[in-house]
């Protein structure tokens, strides 16, 4: 009996160290999540097996972490060890703390080059027993690849209801997406452009900063000016963000949008069909919604859609700090000009963000052209009213607080994806005056796609009234609350940038 027993003792040894040391061998990690969050997706399977000599992935987050930014590192050591065991080339990791042990002035010289490289520090207050400390972490990356580098960023840079906590969490689940799309950048050594256009009347940069710093951090992001623009700036482009216009575009203006279609690039059309605006209705107390001349009418029914001239009342809507009762205490209220725009969980393009914040929008129609397919991405709920403009609005009809049963109805479409080859609008016209040379297009674009939005300001984000500083895109600093609209764009310009569609990646 004893003897069997060490027989069994000794067989069990043997098979431990056997493990281990094929463990250090082989590498595999078992995933029993339904959805395989932690397995890779073919998408970055397929990237990984592109042939290179040498893919280095240098990660700063090291050294005496907080617990949280522990569990980030944690998740990039597991992700990149089956980044590493998948990949056919030579994947080398490198874990770094940058600054451990220099004085201060080699710090400073060390965090001024991270910097010209894009790698930014994230300084932390730390709780120790004599009150709390400053510590300088760096929740970054480098991935390099044929003397080419790119940064990433592995921190959210997003206001989270739950603090660092709720940001690592965030973080953690965009780290595939993250690593994925800057090594297919660095191993292709392509780096898109995209630009959102400031010729007319469109926001200013305080209020497109966070939208053009968050696609900065994987293309190159930028303002065009479609009255100077020539053609060979426009064939470096690679998405155009038309954003809340509100001057009339000129037919020179229309004809480089064609040509840049024609070419095969991808626009997001966010527009404003009906001015209004809730500043000026706090003032007056009412105000006319009336109908924007921008021109543009034509073209979207050429390339099959129509942003219709009305607005949308839903009752399911953000709320707006008013200032209520004799006291004038402020208070949040509903306003159903403000409609949630819900993603329609059928599309990829949408699929896992959540509601999109919205002012004043207007439902989109889709028109038969042949040779494009259409899809809804974005709905309102089904309690809503469509009012025809002009209109005359009133703020007072905030304090009546809307009725669900008044607003029965069926979801309404908001915002769609065309997908195609798209009929020039200029087919068989002259060439239009401010155009001296004229660029050649054909009849028919190259295969491409374009979003259309009933609203102009789902990109725009919140601005600080004390300093003019920007709000995360998404966060009403009102009511505290995160929208999808920064994930909603970033999904639309992936989904545009990146034929392969990587925006997989983010839905896992």
């Amino acid at each position: 009996m004893v003897r069997s027993r060490g027989i069994r003792l000794f067989a069990v040894i043997s098979v431990l160290i056997v493990l281990n040391i094929v463990g250090q061998y082989l590498y595999t990690r078992f995933d029993f999540t339904k959805e395989h969050r932690f397995t890779l997706s073919p998408k970055t399977i397929e990237v990984l097996n592109k042939p290179v000599k040498e893919i280095k992935v240098t990660v700063f987050l090291d050294g005496d972490l907080p617990s949280a930014f522990k569990r980030l590192k944690n998740a990039v050591q597991d992700l990149l060890a089956d980044y590493k065991a998948n990949s056919k080339t030579n994947f080398k990791i490198v874990f770094a703390d940058p600054i451990s042990g220099l004085p201060q002035n080699e710090q400073d010289t060390v965090i001024s080059h991270l910097y010209s490289i894009g790698v930014e520090p994230t300084s932390l207050n730390i709780k120790t027993d004599n009150g709390f400390t400053q510590k300088t972490i760096f929740p970054m990356a480098v991935v390099q690849c044929d003397n080419r580098q790119i940064p990433v960023k592995l921190l959210q840079n997003q206001a989270a209801a739950g603090g660092y906590e709720e940001n690592i969490n965030n973080s953690i689940q965009n780290l595939e997406y993250a690593f994925t799309s800057a090594i297919k950048k660095v191993v292709t050594g392509e780096n898109p452009r995209i630009g959102f256009t400031e010729s007319n009347g469109e926001p200013s940069d305080a209020y497109l900063d966070d939208a053009i710093k968050s696609l900065s951090e994987s293309y190159e992001t930028g303002r065009v000016n479609l009255k100077l623009i020539d053609q060979a700036g426009l064939d470096k482009l690679k998405v155009l963000f038309i954003v809340k216009p509100r001057e009339e575009f000129s037919e020179a203006e229309k004809y480089k949008i064609n040509y840049f279609v024609m070419k095969g690039g991808r626009v997001v059309w966010s527009i404003d069909q009906v001015s209004a605006d809730l500043d000026s209705l706090k003032g007056k107390g009412e105000q006319l919604a009336f109908n924007n001349k921008l021109g543009l009418d034509d073209q979207l029914f050429t390339y099959g859609a129509r942003i219709n001239y009305n607005l949308v009342a839903d009752a399911n809507c953000v709320e707006i700090p008013l200032a209520m009762g004799t006291t004038q205490q402020i208070q949040l209220a509903p306003w159903v000009y403000y409609p949630l725009m819900l993603p329609d969980s059928a599309s990829d393009l949408v699929k896992n963000i959540d509601a999109i914040r919205s002012e004043f929008s207007s439902t989109v129609d889709t028109i038969g052209v042949k040779g494009i397919k259409k899809q809804v991405i974005l709905r309102s709920s089904a309690f809503n009213k469509i009012h025809n403009t002009p209109m005359l609005l009133a703020l007072q009809t905030v304090a009546e607080r809307p009725d669900p049963r008044d607003y029965a109805s069926t979801a309404k479409t908001l915002g769609v994806l065309l997908e195609g080859r798209f009929p020039s609008l200029f087919l068989n016209r002259g060439v239009p005056e401010g155009i001296s040379v004229p660029f050649e297009t054909s009849g028919l674009s190259q295969t491409t796609k374009m979003v259309v939005i009933g609203d102009g300001d789902v990109f725009k984000n919140q601005v600080s009234a004390k300093d003019g500083s920007a709000f995360p895109l998404g966060f009403d600093r009102y009511t505290q609350q995160n929208f999808g609209n920064k994930s909603l764009l970033l999904n639309i310009a992936d989904y545009l940038v990146n034929d392969d569609n990587l925006i997989e990646l983010r839905n896992k």
